[in-house]
C-alpha cells in the first residue's frame, strides 16, 4: 500500500497502532486523511479521520461529543490528540451514502415510502443538532451516511459551530481547543447538552423558535471569535466523511462544487460568523449575500436542496459560480427584495449584486416536475428567502407529510445499495 501524498505520521503512532491495525487508505482532501482500520481487541471495522486543520478538528471533536448517542449521528468512538500531531478521530465505517442511493436509483427513482424513510432519519439527525444548538453548515447527499442496516446518520462536523446553549462554557471551550490530549476515550456516561425539557421542547412555536435562535446568535458572537474560513476545498470531500469514495472516484466529484471561499477569516475577527461555509450547491441565500448574521436555518435551506435531489435525483441549483448560483435561485423562487424578505436589503453584498428584474419566476414546480403536490410543498416549507419562515426540524418531524400514505418505511424495509469499489477486507 503506497501512502498518501498528505501524511503518513499516522501509521508511526503506536496509541493508535497498538490499538487500530490500519487496513487501507480510503480517501483524502486538503484538510484530512481517512482510512480505514480494525479494533485489534474486537475486530471492529472503523473509519481513522487524521485532520490536518486545528480549528476543523475542534469542530468535529466538540459537536460529536455533544451528539454522542443519537442514532442519526455518527458515533465517535474516541479521538487522538497531541500537541505536535494532527488530531486522529476514530469513527465508526460505514459504506454508503446518500448520492450513493441518488446516483444508483436508475430511471425507476426511488419508492415514496422509502424518500419518506430516509427524510424522517435525516430530520431526526438535524434535529438532534439544532436542540444541542449545533449548527453543521455543510449539509448535503454525501454527508448523509447510511449503514448497512439502513441507518442515516449525519456526518462530517468540521463546519459545525455551537452557538451557545445553557451548558455550555466559552472558556471551557476555548481551553479545549488551544490544549488537546494525547487521547480521548468516550465514556458511555457522556452528557448531551439538550434543552433541560424535552416536552417544553415539542411545544414550542415556530415564532418563539427563531426568538430564541436570535438570542443566541447574539450571544455567540461575545465568543466566537475563531471562526475562520476552512472550506476551501478544491473538490467534494465526502470521502473524508463517508468512507465510501476512493480518491479517484470521479463520481463523487461532480454532484456538488465548493464555493468560491473569501480570505481566511473574514470578519471573524470581531466575533461574527463566516459566510463562507457550506457547498455550493447547498448554500443558503443569506450566505450567497455575505451574512454573517445567521444561524440554524442555513441548514433547513441545504436540507430543503437535499430533500428536492432526492426527489428528482437531480441537483436543485446547481451553479457554477456563486453569481450563477443566485441567478439560479432568482430564476426558481423569484426578485430577492424586500416584498420576499423583509430585511434582505440590510445583507451586506445586497447592495453589490444585483440582477435583471424576473418577471416570471419558473417556481419550484418546474425544478420538479414529476413529484406530487404534497412533495413540492415540504421542499417550499425549507427552500424560501426568509430564514424566519422556514419550516424547522422539530416542525418537521410532526409534518402531515409524514403521517400521510405511503407512510415512511422502516429501517430494516430500506435498500442499502451494495458497495462493490474498494471492498478488500
Amino acid at each position: 500500500m503506497d501512502p498518501p501524498t498528505t501524511s503518513w505520521s499516522i501509521h508511526t503512532r503506536p496509541e493508535i497502532t497498538t490499538k487500530y491495525e490500519i487496513l487501507n487508505h480510503i480517501g483524502s482532501g486538503s484538510y484530512a486523511d481517512v482510512y480505514r482500520g480494525r479494533s485489534i481487541s474486537d475486530g471492529t471495522t472503523v473509519a481513522l479521520k487524521e485532520v490536518h486543520d486545528h480549528q476543523s478538528a475542534s469542530r468535529e471533536i466538540d459537536a460529536l461529543k455533544i451528539l454522542r448517542g443519537s442514532e442519526n449521528i455518527i458515533f465517535m468512538h474516541e479521538f487522538f490528540w497531541r500537541e505536535d500531531e494532527d488530531a486522529v478521530i476514530v469513527l465508526e465505517f460505514l459504506r454508503t451514502d446518500l448520492a450513493a442511493v441518488i446516483r444508483g436509483a436508475g430511471n425507476e427513482g426511488i419508492d415514496s415510502g422509502e424518500v419518506k424513510g430516509l427524510m424522517m432519519q435525516m430530520v431526526s439527525g438535524i434535529h438532534a443538532c439544532h436542540r444541542n444548538r449545533i449548527v453543521h453548515r455543510d449539509l448535503k447527499p454525501e454527508n448523509f451516511l447510511i449503514s448497512d442496516d439502513g441507518v442515516v446518520k449525519l456526518a462530517d462536523f468540521g463546519q459545525a459551530r455551537i452557538l451557545m446553549e445553557s451548558r455550555f462554557d466559552a472558556s471551557n471551550h476555548e481551553s479545549s481547543s488551544q490544549h488537546p490530549h494525547d487521547a480521548f476515550p468516550l465514556s458511555d456516561n457522556l452528557n448531551q447538552t439538550e434543552f433541560e425539557n424535552q416536552e417544553e421542547e415539542e411545544k414550542m412555536s415556530h415564532d418563539e423558535y427563531f426568538r430564541v435562535l436570535d438570542e443566541l446568535k447574539i450571544k455567540s458572537h461575545t465568543y466566537d471569535t475563531d471562526d475562520k474560513d476552512t472550506n476551501t476545498h478544491e473538490g467534494n470531500n465526502s470521502c473524508l466523511a463517508t468512507c465510501t469514495s476512493s480518491d479517484d472516484d470521479d463520481d463523487a466529484w461532480k454532484n456538488s462544487l465548493p464555493y468560491e471561499g473569501d480570505e481566511e477569516g473574514g470578519n471573524e475577527e470581531h466575533g461574527f460568523l463566516t459566510s463562507s461555509v457550506g457547498t455550493r450547491w447547498f448554500r443558503a441565500p443569506e450566505l450567497l449575500y455575505g451574512s454573517t448574521n445567521y444561524g440554524l436555518e442555513v441548514d433547513l435551506w441545504s436540507l430543503g436542496c437535499v430533500f428536492a435531489e432526492l426527489l428528482t435525483l437531480k441537483p436543485l441549483f446547481p451553479g457554477t459560480g456563486d453569481i450563477d448560483q443566485i441567478s439560479r435561485i432568482i430564476s426558481v423562487l423569484g426578485n430577492l427584495d424586500e416584498e420576499a424578505w423583509n430585511g434582505c436589503s440590510k445583507l451586506p453584498d445586497y447592495g453589490t449584486i444585483s440582477f435583471t428584474k424576473v418577471e416570471n419566476p419558473i417556481g419550484l414546480e418546474a425544478c420538479m416536475p414529476n413529484c406530487l403536490h404534497d412533495e413540492v410543498s415540504l421542499v417550499k416549507k425549507l427552500v424560501c428567502y426568509d430564514p424566519a419562515r422556514r419550516v424547522t426540524a422539530m416542525e418537521l418531524l410532526h409534518d402531515k407529510y409524514f403521517s400521510e400514505e405511503p407512510l415512511p418505511v422502516s429501517v430494516s424495509q430500506l435498500r442499502v445499495p451494495p458497495i462493490a469499489r474498494n471492498e478488500q477486507d
